[in-house]
């Protein structure tokens, strides 16, 4: 490669960068806008008793005589904020957490432009396809860390109790911290397939390679989920499962890659 087509490169990279950042900013600034029905709607619905997950596993509880823990009557925390500028700092990061949320396809859409001329012509990517894939896995994935880990977690983690004289007075970042990390950590792993998919096209990984290792796979997708989510049998198990069927669906593509043209 020479000194020519490295500063196009870095060029194109800065325009990729540059055109990304502007599309946060203006998701960013929508969310500003909107910062009272994101806080009140969305941020702060799983610690409302009345949440549809926790309806739906009450009436679980009810018809299955599962763990009645699971069926959440009243929350042992309240949400504090003990620093002067707390409430302003977690409105400016919440506000850019969901600006990348909200601009997940636009950013991806400019990634693959970006690495589109990397491939030949036989190794050809469909943009709009692929976007439309991977944002959508990555939505799925919100979706599901929002509904299903995150009730999960908050639920297991504020009725820890090792002593009655503790009281639980939650820091908002904190609440924040696990609510983001949970829904972007499931958001990103769900595009498990594509990864392989792309790993797979670039002669990295094949079928025969991920069914020989599937046995290990499948313990570091039990390690990542156990990291992921709080340490009970029920959220992980919630979590490994579709894990563990992407898995196969990312072998499964990689079986008919050499016919398939996404």
């Amino acid at each position: 490669m020479n000194r020519k087509s490295i500063i196009k490169n870095l060029v194109d990279l800065r325009f990729f960068i540059f055109k990304s950042l502007i599309g946060v900013l203006i998701s960013t600034i929508l969310s500003l806008i909107f910062y009272r029905f994101i806080f009140e709607e969305i941020i702060f619905a799983p610690v409302n008793k009345n949440f549809i997950t926790y309806k739906i596993y009450c009436q679980l509880v009810s018809s299955y005589r599962i763990d009645p823990s699971l069926c959440v009557e009243k929350f042992n925390f309240i949400l504090q904020n003990r620093t002067m500028e707390g409430q302003l700092s977690v409105l400016i990061y919440t506000s850019i957490t969901f600006g990348f949320i909200l601009s997940f396809p636009w950013i991806i859409f400019q990634l693959l432009t970006y690495i589109k001329e990397k491939f030949s012509a036989s190794k050809s990517i469909n943009l709009k396809f692929q976007v439309l894939n991977i944002s959508l896995l990555f939505f799925v994935g919100v979706i599901f860390g929002y509904y299903i880990i995150v009730p999960l977690s908050i639920s297991f983690l504020t009725n820890v109790q090792i002593s009655s004289i503790i009281k639980n007075q939650i820091d908002i970042g904190s609440y924040i911290s696990l609510l983001r990390s949970t829904i972007i950590a499931t958001g990103v792993i769900f595009n498990l397939p594509i990864l392989v998919y792309y790993l797979n096209k670039l002669g990295i990984v094949n079928h025969d390679l991920l069914k020989h290792y599937r046995r290990y796979a499948y313990v570091i997708i039990l390690i990542a989920s156990a990291i992921i989510t709080p340490p009970d049998v029920l959220s992980l198990i919630l979590l490994v499962i579709p894990l563990f069927c992407l898995y196969e669906i990312s072998t499964y593509l990689c079986k008919f890659n050499r016919t398939v043209n996404i």
